[in-house]
Protein backbone atom coordinates (compact mmCIF):
# COMPACT_ATOMS: atom_id res chain seq x y z
CA UNK A 1 0.00 0.00 0.00
CA UNK A 2 1.31 3.63 -1.08
CA UNK A 3 1.30 5.83 1.64
CA UNK A 4 2.41 9.63 1.31
CA UNK A 5 2.77 11.61 4.64
CA UNK A 6 2.17 15.78 4.36
CA UNK A 7 3.87 17.64 6.86
CA UNK A 8 4.44 20.69 7.20
CA UNK A 9 6.02 21.64 11.29
CA UNK A 10 7.62 20.54 13.98
CA UNK A 11 4.31 19.88 15.47
CA UNK A 12 2.69 17.63 13.25
CA UNK A 13 5.44 15.48 13.13
CA UNK A 14 5.96 15.00 16.46
CA UNK A 15 2.14 13.76 16.51
CA UNK A 16 2.94 11.72 13.26
CA UNK A 17 5.79 10.19 14.28
CA UNK A 18 4.01 6.56 16.00
CA UNK A 19 2.60 5.86 12.83
CA UNK A 20 5.72 6.65 10.58
CA UNK A 21 7.65 4.62 12.74
CA UNK A 22 4.73 2.05 12.38
CA UNK A 23 4.54 1.98 8.76
CA UNK A 24 8.00 2.20 8.05
CA UNK A 25 9.03 -1.22 9.95
CA UNK A 26 5.87 -3.18 8.03
CA UNK A 27 6.18 -4.09 4.65
CA UNK A 28 2.61 -3.80 3.60
CA UNK A 29 3.43 -0.39 3.51
CA UNK A 30 5.62 2.16 1.12
CA UNK A 31 5.79 5.32 2.67
CA UNK A 32 6.73 8.44 1.26
CA UNK A 33 7.12 12.07 3.56
CA UNK A 34 6.04 15.38 2.04
CA UNK A 35 8.02 18.19 3.58
CA UNK A 36 7.10 21.61 3.38
CA UNK A 37 6.10 24.27 5.79
CA UNK A 38 7.94 25.70 8.32
CA UNK A 39 10.53 22.18 8.38
CA UNK A 40 12.31 24.33 5.50
CA UNK A 41 12.56 27.50 6.79
CA UNK A 42 16.04 28.46 8.44
CA UNK A 43 14.13 30.93 10.37
CA UNK A 44 12.07 28.57 11.88
CA UNK A 45 14.87 25.91 12.77
CA UNK A 46 15.04 24.21 9.56
CA UNK A 47 13.43 21.01 11.19
CA UNK A 48 13.63 18.78 8.32
CA UNK A 49 17.02 18.20 9.83
CA UNK A 50 15.07 17.09 13.09
CA UNK A 51 13.35 14.38 9.96
CA UNK A 52 16.37 13.01 9.53
CA UNK A 53 17.46 12.72 12.99
CA UNK A 54 14.86 10.25 12.61
CA UNK A 55 15.86 8.00 10.14
CA UNK A 56 13.25 9.47 8.15
CA UNK A 57 13.46 10.79 4.36
CA UNK A 58 12.42 14.04 2.99
CA UNK A 59 11.46 12.16 -0.02
CA UNK A 60 9.61 15.47 -1.60
CA UNK A 61 10.56 18.61 -0.48
CA UNK A 62 8.06 21.58 -1.63
CA UNK A 63 9.21 25.16 -0.51
CA UNK A 64 6.36 27.21 0.02
CA UNK A 65 7.29 29.94 3.09
CA UNK A 66 6.72 33.13 2.09
CA UNK A 67 8.14 35.55 4.51
CA UNK A 68 6.10 38.53 6.63
CA UNK A 69 3.17 36.81 8.97
CA UNK A 70 0.57 39.69 8.20
CA UNK A 71 -2.90 38.50 7.07
CA UNK A 72 -1.82 39.29 3.17
CA UNK A 73 0.91 37.18 3.73
CA UNK A 74 -0.73 34.32 5.45
CA UNK A 75 -3.32 34.77 2.38
CA UNK A 76 -0.35 34.98 -0.27
CA UNK A 77 1.74 32.37 1.07
CA UNK A 78 -1.52 30.30 1.00
CA UNK A 79 -1.77 30.99 -2.72
CA UNK A 80 1.65 29.83 -3.46
CA UNK A 81 1.11 26.81 -1.74
CA UNK A 82 -1.90 25.50 -3.57
CA UNK A 83 -0.34 26.62 -6.69
CA UNK A 84 3.01 24.42 -5.41
CA UNK A 85 0.83 21.44 -4.27
CA UNK A 86 -1.50 21.80 -7.80
CA UNK A 87 1.80 21.30 -10.15
CA UNK A 88 2.63 18.75 -7.35
CA UNK A 89 -0.30 16.44 -7.72
CA UNK A 90 -0.73 16.73 -11.41
CA UNK A 91 3.34 14.46 -11.55
CA UNK A 92 2.07 12.49 -8.21
CA UNK A 93 -1.28 11.83 -7.28
CA UNK A 94 -1.45 8.59 -9.17
CA UNK A 95 1.52 7.31 -7.11
CA UNK A 96 0.16 7.03 -3.44
CA UNK A 97 -3.07 5.17 -2.16
CA UNK A 98 -4.02 7.11 0.78
CA UNK A 99 -2.18 10.69 1.60
CA UNK A 100 -2.37 11.41 5.21
CA UNK A 101 -3.07 15.12 6.49
CA UNK A 102 -2.93 16.28 10.04
CA UNK A 103 -4.61 19.00 12.51
CA UNK A 104 -5.18 22.80 10.98
CA UNK A 105 -2.72 24.97 9.58
CA UNK A 106 -3.43 26.94 6.69
CA UNK A 107 -0.82 25.16 4.79
CA UNK A 108 -2.04 22.38 5.41
CA UNK A 109 -5.49 22.97 4.15
CA UNK A 110 -3.88 24.58 0.46
CA UNK A 111 -1.89 21.68 -0.02
CA UNK A 112 -5.33 19.49 0.49
CA UNK A 113 -7.17 21.66 -1.24
CA UNK A 114 -5.05 21.47 -4.25
CA UNK A 115 -5.48 17.97 -4.33
CA UNK A 116 -9.41 17.61 -4.60
CA UNK A 117 -9.20 17.87 -8.61
CA UNK A 118 -7.20 14.84 -8.53
CA UNK A 119 -9.53 12.48 -6.22
CA UNK A 120 -6.72 12.29 -4.05
CA UNK A 121 -7.85 9.94 -0.92
CA UNK A 122 -6.84 11.80 2.10
CA UNK A 123 -6.93 10.30 5.84
CA UNK A 124 -7.10 12.87 8.01
CA UNK A 125 -5.88 13.16 12.00
CA UNK A 126 -7.59 15.20 14.23
CA UNK A 127 -10.99 16.39 12.93
CA UNK A 128 -13.89 16.95 14.07
CA UNK A 129 -12.03 19.17 17.10
CA UNK A 130 -13.23 23.07 17.72
CA UNK A 131 -11.23 25.81 18.25
CA UNK A 132 -13.01 28.75 18.33
CA UNK A 133 -10.29 31.39 19.00
CA UNK A 134 -8.40 30.72 16.22
CA UNK A 135 -8.94 30.48 12.14
CA UNK A 136 -7.77 27.31 12.38
CA UNK A 137 -10.97 26.31 12.86
CA UNK A 138 -11.86 26.44 9.36
CA UNK A 139 -9.06 24.99 7.30
CA UNK A 140 -9.31 21.58 10.10
CA UNK A 141 -13.21 21.72 9.19
CA UNK A 142 -12.37 22.19 5.16
CA UNK A 143 -9.38 19.62 5.62
CA UNK A 144 -12.35 17.18 6.81
CA UNK A 145 -14.67 17.99 3.86
CA UNK A 146 -11.93 16.92 1.72
CA UNK A 147 -10.85 14.03 3.11
CA UNK A 148 -11.99 10.14 2.70
CA UNK A 149 -10.93 9.00 6.24
CA UNK A 150 -10.77 10.32 9.04
CA UNK A 151 -9.22 9.61 12.08
CA UNK A 152 -10.37 11.61 15.44
CA UNK A 153 -9.02 11.63 18.73
CA UNK A 154 -11.85 11.39 20.70
CA UNK A 155 -15.63 10.02 20.87
CA UNK A 156 -16.83 13.78 20.72
CA UNK A 157 -14.50 14.54 17.99
CA UNK A 158 -16.08 11.33 15.62
CA UNK A 159 -19.68 12.57 16.53
CA UNK A 160 -18.92 16.46 15.45
CA UNK A 161 -17.26 15.51 12.09
CA UNK A 162 -19.93 12.91 11.52
CA UNK A 163 -22.33 16.06 11.66
CA UNK A 164 -19.94 18.01 9.67
CA UNK A 165 -20.08 15.38 6.80
CA UNK A 166 -23.39 14.29 7.05
CA UNK A 167 -22.06 10.84 7.18
CA UNK A 168 -20.71 8.00 9.09
CA UNK A 169 -18.42 6.37 6.72
CA UNK A 170 -14.77 5.83 7.28
CA UNK A 171 -14.58 7.97 10.89
CA UNK A 172 -12.68 6.00 13.43
CA UNK A 173 -12.31 7.04 17.06
CA UNK A 174 -8.84 5.66 17.49
CA UNK A 175 -7.45 8.15 20.22
CA UNK A 176 -4.48 10.80 19.75
CA UNK A 177 -1.24 9.26 18.41
CA UNK A 178 0.69 12.20 20.12
CA UNK A 179 0.14 10.03 23.56
CA UNK A 180 0.85 6.46 21.77
CA UNK A 181 3.76 4.58 22.98
CA UNK A 182 4.61 7.58 25.46
CA UNK A 183 5.72 4.88 28.03
CA UNK A 184 8.08 3.45 25.31
CA UNK A 185 9.58 7.18 24.05
CA UNK A 186 13.42 7.16 25.13
CA UNK A 187 12.77 10.31 27.31
CA UNK A 188 16.08 12.08 28.85
CA UNK A 189 17.08 12.10 32.20
CA UNK A 190 17.43 15.00 33.78
CA UNK A 191 21.62 14.40 33.50
CA UNK A 192 21.42 14.00 30.20
CA UNK A 193 18.90 16.88 29.48
CA UNK A 194 21.58 19.23 31.24
CA UNK A 195 24.52 17.87 28.78
CA UNK A 196 22.88 18.27 25.94
CA UNK A 197 21.24 21.25 26.84
CA UNK A 198 22.87 22.93 29.50
CA UNK A 199 19.94 23.40 31.33
CA UNK A 200 19.07 21.73 34.77
CA UNK A 201 15.51 20.19 35.02
CA UNK A 202 15.96 19.34 39.11
CA UNK A 203 15.66 23.15 39.40
CA UNK A 204 11.63 24.08 39.53
CA UNK A 205 10.66 25.13 35.42
CA UNK A 206 8.14 26.31 33.42
CA UNK A 207 7.57 25.07 29.95
CA UNK A 208 5.88 28.24 28.48
CA UNK A 209 4.86 28.72 25.10
CA UNK A 210 2.73 31.96 23.32
CA UNK A 211 1.43 31.37 19.75
CA UNK A 212 -0.72 33.99 17.75
CA UNK A 213 -4.41 34.26 18.44
CA UNK A 214 -5.72 34.58 15.07
CA UNK A 215 -8.88 35.72 15.29
CA UNK A 216 -8.23 38.13 17.66
CA UNK A 217 -5.03 39.55 15.53
CA UNK A 218 -5.02 42.97 16.79
CA UNK A 219 -4.68 41.72 20.28
CA UNK A 220 -1.61 39.52 20.24
CA UNK A 221 1.20 42.34 20.74
CA UNK A 222 -1.07 43.45 24.56
CA UNK A 223 -1.38 39.85 24.97
CA UNK A 224 2.69 39.33 24.89
CA UNK A 225 3.54 41.47 27.25
CA UNK A 226 0.87 40.28 29.57
CA UNK A 227 2.62 36.94 29.19
CA UNK A 228 6.20 38.11 29.71
CA UNK A 229 5.44 40.37 32.30
CA UNK A 230 3.95 37.91 33.92
CA UNK A 231 6.96 35.32 33.78
CA UNK A 232 9.21 37.63 34.17
CA UNK A 233 7.39 38.22 37.77
CA UNK A 234 7.69 34.22 38.47
CA UNK A 235 10.90 32.88 40.31
CA UNK A 236 11.01 29.53 38.38
CA UNK A 237 13.06 28.74 35.74
CA UNK A 238 11.84 29.36 32.50
CA UNK A 239 11.88 27.28 29.10
CA UNK A 240 10.01 29.14 26.54
CA UNK A 241 9.45 27.59 23.03
CA UNK A 242 8.56 30.26 20.09
CA UNK A 243 5.67 30.76 18.32
CA UNK A 244 4.79 28.92 14.45
CA UNK A 245 4.49 30.77 11.70
CA UNK A 246 1.01 32.57 11.95
CA UNK A 247 -0.06 36.40 11.97
CA UNK A 248 1.75 38.48 14.13
CA UNK A 249 4.33 35.46 15.19
CA UNK A 250 7.58 37.50 14.15
CA UNK A 251 6.28 40.28 16.65
CA UNK A 252 5.44 38.08 19.91
CA UNK A 253 9.16 36.47 19.07
CA UNK A 254 10.30 39.83 19.42
CA UNK A 255 8.80 40.82 22.60
CA UNK A 256 9.71 37.66 24.21
CA UNK A 257 13.31 38.24 23.01
CA UNK A 258 13.16 41.64 24.22
CA UNK A 259 12.04 40.55 27.56
CA UNK A 260 14.09 37.59 28.33
CA UNK A 261 17.08 37.38 25.88
CA UNK A 262 19.48 38.18 28.25
CA UNK A 263 17.37 36.51 31.32
CA UNK A 264 20.22 33.76 33.04
CA UNK A 265 16.85 32.47 34.57
CA UNK A 266 14.56 31.82 31.16
CA UNK A 267 15.63 30.29 28.19
CA UNK A 268 14.45 30.72 24.61
CA UNK A 269 14.16 27.86 22.55
CA UNK A 270 13.72 27.08 18.35
CA UNK A 271 12.54 23.59 18.63
CA UNK A 272 13.09 21.07 21.09
CA UNK A 273 11.92 18.32 19.33
CA UNK A 274 9.53 15.29 20.48
CA UNK A 275 12.16 13.36 22.55
CA UNK A 276 13.62 16.62 24.94
CA UNK A 277 10.25 18.30 25.00
CA UNK A 278 8.33 15.26 26.63
CA UNK A 279 11.45 15.25 29.04
CA UNK A 280 11.12 18.62 29.82
CA UNK A 281 7.08 17.98 30.16
CA UNK A 282 7.85 15.71 32.36
CA UNK A 283 9.91 16.97 34.83
CA UNK A 284 8.45 20.44 34.53
CA UNK A 285 6.31 22.01 37.23
CA UNK A 286 3.78 23.01 34.55
CA UNK A 287 3.09 23.90 31.40
CA UNK A 288 1.84 27.63 30.73
CA UNK A 289 0.65 28.94 27.50
CA UNK A 290 -1.47 28.26 24.73
CA UNK A 291 -0.25 25.02 22.98
CA UNK A 292 -2.32 22.36 22.04
CA UNK A 293 0.13 20.19 23.48
CA UNK A 294 -1.17 21.65 27.00
CA UNK A 295 -4.42 20.56 25.99
CA UNK A 296 -3.83 17.30 24.77
CA UNK A 297 -0.26 15.72 26.18
CA UNK A 298 0.00 17.54 29.34
CA UNK A 299 -2.05 15.00 31.43
CA UNK A 300 -0.81 12.25 30.82
CA UNK A 301 2.86 13.24 32.17
CA UNK A 302 0.46 14.73 35.42
CA UNK A 303 1.07 18.07 34.78
CA UNK A 304 -1.36 21.46 35.43
CA UNK A 305 -2.13 23.26 32.75
CA UNK A 306 -2.06 27.28 32.67
CA UNK A 307 -4.09 27.87 29.02
CA UNK A 308 -3.99 31.12 28.29
CA UNK A 309 -6.55 33.04 26.31
CA UNK A 310 -8.62 32.29 23.53
CA UNK A 311 -6.72 30.39 21.04
CA UNK A 312 -7.84 26.41 22.74
CA UNK A 313 -11.50 27.71 23.39
CA UNK A 314 -13.68 24.68 21.89
CA UNK A 315 -11.08 22.18 22.48
CA UNK A 316 -11.97 18.73 24.75
CA UNK A 317 -9.73 19.43 28.05
CA UNK A 318 -9.30 16.94 31.23
CA UNK A 319 -9.51 18.62 34.70
CA UNK A 320 -5.98 19.46 34.54
CA UNK A 321 -6.19 22.93 32.74
CA UNK A 322 -6.98 25.97 34.39
CA UNK A 323 -8.12 28.42 31.87
CA UNK A 324 -7.59 32.18 31.82
CA UNK A 325 -7.43 35.26 30.01
CA UNK A 326 -3.92 37.12 28.67
CA UNK A 327 -3.58 39.14 32.40
CA UNK A 328 -0.59 39.43 34.41
CA UNK A 329 -2.17 39.08 37.74
CA UNK A 330 -4.21 36.44 36.97
CA UNK A 331 -1.68 34.31 35.05
CA UNK A 332 0.55 34.77 38.32
CA UNK A 333 -2.02 33.60 40.54
CA UNK A 334 -2.60 30.85 38.41
CA UNK A 335 0.70 29.05 38.74
CA UNK A 336 1.04 30.03 42.12
CA UNK A 337 -1.97 27.88 42.85
CA UNK A 338 -0.82 24.95 40.67
CA UNK A 339 3.08 25.16 42.38
CA UNK A 340 1.03 24.64 45.67
CA UNK A 341 -1.30 22.20 44.57
CA UNK A 342 -0.77 18.10 44.23
CA UNK A 343 0.16 16.06 41.26
CA UNK A 344 -2.44 15.82 38.81
CA UNK A 345 -3.50 12.35 38.83
CA UNK A 346 -6.87 12.52 36.56
CA UNK A 347 -7.50 10.87 33.30
CA UNK A 348 -6.50 12.37 30.11
CA UNK A 349 -9.30 12.50 27.46
CA UNK A 350 -7.36 12.34 24.46
CA UNK A 351 -6.02 8.75 25.44
CA UNK A 352 -7.09 5.60 23.97
CA UNK A 353 -4.65 2.65 24.04
CA UNK A 354 -2.91 1.49 20.56
CA UNK A 355 -4.19 4.33 18.25
CA UNK A 356 -1.06 3.26 16.11
CA UNK A 357 -2.03 -0.23 15.62
CA UNK A 358 -6.11 0.57 15.17
CA UNK A 359 -4.80 2.95 11.77
CA UNK A 360 -2.56 0.39 10.62
CA UNK A 361 -5.15 -2.24 10.65
CA UNK A 362 -7.71 -0.32 9.47
CA UNK A 363 -4.99 0.63 6.77
CA UNK A 364 -4.89 -2.85 5.84
CA UNK A 365 -8.72 -3.87 6.28
CA UNK A 366 -9.10 -0.97 3.29
CA UNK A 367 -6.75 -1.79 0.94
CA UNK A 368 -7.61 -5.90 0.73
Amino acid sequence: MHIAVLTSSRADFGIYLPLLNALKKDDFFELKLIVFGTHLSKFHGYTVQQIESENFTADYKIDNILTGDSPAAIANSMGLTQTLFANFWANYASNFDIVFCLGDRYEMFAAVVAGIPFGIKFAHLHGGETTTGAIDNIFRHGISLASTYHFTATEKAAERLMQLIASNNNVYPVGSLALDGLANIPLLSVKDFKEKWNINLSIDTLLCTMHPETVNVEGNESFAHQFCMALEALPQQKIITLPNADTSGAKIREIIHHYFGKDANTYIIENLGSVNYFSVLKNCLAVVGNSSSGIIEAASFNKWVINIGERQSGREQAENVINIPFNKEQIIAAVQQVVAAPEYTGSNVYFKNGATANIVNILKSIHK
